[in-house]
This record gives structure tokens, sequence and C-alpha cells, in this order.
């Protein structure tokens, strides 16, 4: 059974059967015979039903952002702005896709010859429970305005944002079978994997996960875009507008909670102006209230799980034991469902648990750096890469940025994932890229044809 429980209250609120082997079965047969009539319609034909999409999330949104609420503890005001941003990359993509797979004409002996982008078929994405729906449309509206069908597994514990996700293609009278959610147990997804029908992968979660699922997919040569965890740097020179870095690095580790793969996560400033930045960071951070997800007013909601608290807990104690300062929050607070408090650690080295590990949640580790190189080495000194930030003098930053060893970089910003650019890590935050131009052609054939008589 998939259990879906309130972190807010700590109350179980939904159970939702799993299919079984012949509901799996029925649903990729569904899926392979849609494939054949979605990746002969004309871009203008499927951008119809993205735009269809798009719409119907914009003009229903009061009635699924709550279901983020409920279902993962994400804050109304927060799950309202992620509902408009999954409609607009339906739109991006329904407006830029058949510019972005355009045919591309290359020079050979032959009196023709060009690459042309088709599609493969049935994709699957699996995806977690820390952003439902812009994950969703991140996966399938470039998979989908490229020409294959999609089928969404989502995590157990946002059962009804799945269901309402494959709903709106339903509600807008998509083709049948071109988007499906499949209810899953956790250990039925290798048998979709490897199903002769399932053409590629999409997959966004922990990078232990994300080893397995590529190792799956691998064996079935089968192409895989792995979107996993990170340890984000933030680097903050001497040079910096102190204020503004502190605001923003402030959202950029609160936002949902803390959950986030490219949260800063590990803010590096220069000796020089590290307590300036300490201070108004400490007040940014202060200022945040913490409570009923369902509030307006609310900018700090719950973690979506008990063990990802305790274990989040474990990684703050564990810190302050070795010698890091704790200036804010590092309690768990009493009371129902699974809250923790904005938590600021300082003066962290990078042996500590909360710089070696991913912290998922809203604790914010500052590091002092010698000097910018010294930051660097410290930003690099990571198994993971997926996005990081510099702020400072801009010539300065864009150049250290060249240096970072990850697949994302903001200058002077925040660190965000836009329809517009292709986002996407190294090492073992993953390989591959989303969204932009280089998304879309992750899961197509990029066939050559030559066409003759050979040019005298």
């Amino acid at each position: 059974m998939l259990i879906t429980t309130d972190p807010s209250t700590g109350k179980v609120i939904r159970e939702t059967e799993p299919l079984n082997d012949a509901g799996i079965d029925n649903t990729i047969a569904q899926a392979q015979a849609a494939a054949e009539g979605w990746g002969v319609l004309s871009f203008a034909e499927r951008a119809r039903v993205l735009q269809a999409a798009a719409d119907y999330m914009r003009t229903n949104v009061e009635t699924l952002a709550p279901l983020m609420t409920e279902e993962m503890g994400k804050p109304i005001k927060e799950a309202r702005g992620e509902v408009n941003k999954a409609a607009w990359c339906a739109e991006h993509y329904a407006a830029h896709a058949q510019r972005y797979l355009a045919d591309e004409s290359i020079n050979s002996d032959a009196h023709h010859s060009y690459v042309q982008y088709l599609p493969l078929g049935v994709v699957l994405g699996i995806l977690p429970w820390n952003a439902p729906f812009w994950l969703a449309f991140r996966f399938s509206a470039p998979a989908l305005m490229a020409g294959n069908t999609c089928l969404m597994k989502h995590d157990p514990h946002v059962q009804a944002c799945a269901t309402a996700i494959a709903g709106i293609f339903d509600a807008v009278g998509a083709p049948p079978a071109i988007f499906q959610n499949l209810a899953l147990m956790t250990p039925q997804v290798e048998k979709v994997i490897r199903d002769d029908r399932v053409q590629a992968v999409s997959f966004t979660g922990s990078s232990a996960g994300g080893a397995k699922v590529a190792a799956m997919a691998a064996s079935e040569i089968k192409p895989a875009v792995l979107e996993l965890g990170g340890s984000d740097p933030s680097i903050v020179l001497a040079d910096a507008d102190i204020e503004a870095a502190a605001k923003t690095l402030c959202l950029s580790r609160i936002i949902n909670a803390g959950q986030s793969c490219i949260a800063a996560k590990r803010i590096i400033v220069e000796a020089p102006v590290y307590d300036r930045f300490v201070d108004a960071f400490h007040a940014q951070l202060a200022a945040l209230k913490m409570g009923d997800p369902r509030e307006e007013s609310t900018d700090v909601g719950p973690i979506a799980r008990p063990d990802l608290r305790d274990n989040l807990h474990r990684q703050v104690q564990a810190s302050i034991d070795a010698g890091a300062r704790c200036l804010l929050g590092g309690e768990m607070p009493d009371g129902d469902g699974f809250f923790y408090p904005p938590t600021l650690l300082t003066d962290v080295t990078p042996d500590m648990t909360a710089s070696c590990e991913e912290t998922f949640g809203p604790v914010a580790v500052v590091m002092k750096a010698d000097d910018a190189e010294q930051a660097l080495a410290i930003a690099n000194d990571s198994p993971y890469g997926l996005a990081g930030s510099v702020w400072g003098n801009a010539e300065t930053a864009e150049a250290m940025a060249r240096r970072m060893q990850v697949g994302q970089v903001s200058v002077n910003g925040i660190v965000k994932t836009d329809p517009r650019l292709p986002s996407g890590g190294i090492k073992r935050s993953g390989y591959g890229r989303e969204l932009g131009p280089h998304g879309i052609r992750e899961f197509v054939n990029a066939q050559q044809v030559w066409v003759g008589p050979v040019r005298p």
C-alpha cells in the first residue's frame, strides 16, 4: 500500500493501492500504442495539447496547489508558484520545441545530408516528492513535445498530486494514454525499466537511488537522465554586495523548507567579510516564520517525513559536537508534525558532517575561507556537482564560475531551474541535461539522413 502522511500533523491521510502486474502491463501497452499516433502529429498539434494543459493549471491553481501543501508540506504560497511554473514549462515547450528539434543540414559528399530528431517511444519518469508538479512537467513537457509518450512513477507520498497531474491531460482532451500515472511500490519499478516497450528513463532523486536506476537502464542498453543530490556551494567574495547576497542566499536555502537539490547548502565566505555576512544572514533567517503550511504567512513548513527530520537533526548535532557554532535553531521542536526550525551553523569546516553530507532541510552552513582561491577549493571539494553560485565583482565572479565543478552556476543571483536553460549535474549529482534546447534532445533519435547521388 502507498501511504500518504500529512507532515504538518503526522497523520495518515491516504492509502493508495499499487498497480498489480496486469495493471502495469496494460498501462505500458496503452503508452506504446499511443506513441504511434502521437509521434506522427505535427508540432503544432502536440503544442495545442501542452498549451491546454498549461491553461488548465493556471485556471485551477487554487485546486491543485493545496494538494502539495497537504501531502508534502509545501507552504501554500510556494505551492501556487510551483503550479504556475509547471504551466510555464508546458507553455515554453509548446512554443519552442519545433525550433529546438529543427532538422540540421550538414555538408558531406551527399547531394543533401542532415540530422532529424525523432521520438523514441515510451519514456519513464521516476520522480521524488519535493516538487510534485514542477518535476512532472520538467520531465514530460519536452518528452511529449518530442513525440514520446510518458509514464510517470511518482513518490508514494504524493499520490493525490500524481493522480491530479495525470488528470490534467484527461481534462483537456489529450489523446488517450500519452501521459499516464503508474502507482507503484519502489520494488515494482525495475519491472518497468526492463520492459522492452520502455525506451528511456528519467530519474530525479538520491544518488543512491540514481545509481540503481542507472545500472538497470545500462544493463538494458537504454538512455537515462539522472538529476541527483547536491551539496551546492555559494561563494561570497570580499567585494560582494553583502546584503543582497544574504537576502538571496536565505531564500535559496529556505525555499521548500530547504528540501531542494539546488538549494544553497555550503556558503563559503572570504574572511574579510565573514562576520558582516554572518550578521546579515542571521537577521534574514531569524525573521522567517515556521508554521502551518496552509497559512499565507508561513515561510517554512514541515519536513516531508520523520526519518528525514531525524537525519537532519543528526547532521546538525554531529557538526555542533565537532565544533560548529549554532547561532539559530538546531533543536527538535515539540508538538505534532515533522517541523524543524531554520538553523544557522557557522565556523563549519570541510570535515564536518554538515559539509560532507547533503543537508536536506532548513539548515544553513557558513564556512570561512582565507581568500578566493581557498573558497574555490572548498567549493570543489565535494562528491557532488549539481549547482553553485558566486557573489562579487561580476568579471571576477564569472571567471571563477568557469572553474567551479558543477553543472550550473549563477553569478550574483539565485540558482534556479528555468525552462529556457539546461539544468543538470556532474560527478555524483548525475548526468544528462533537462530543460532548454539540450533537455529536449535527451530522448530523441538523432537520425542521420544521407541523400544521393554523390556530389561531383
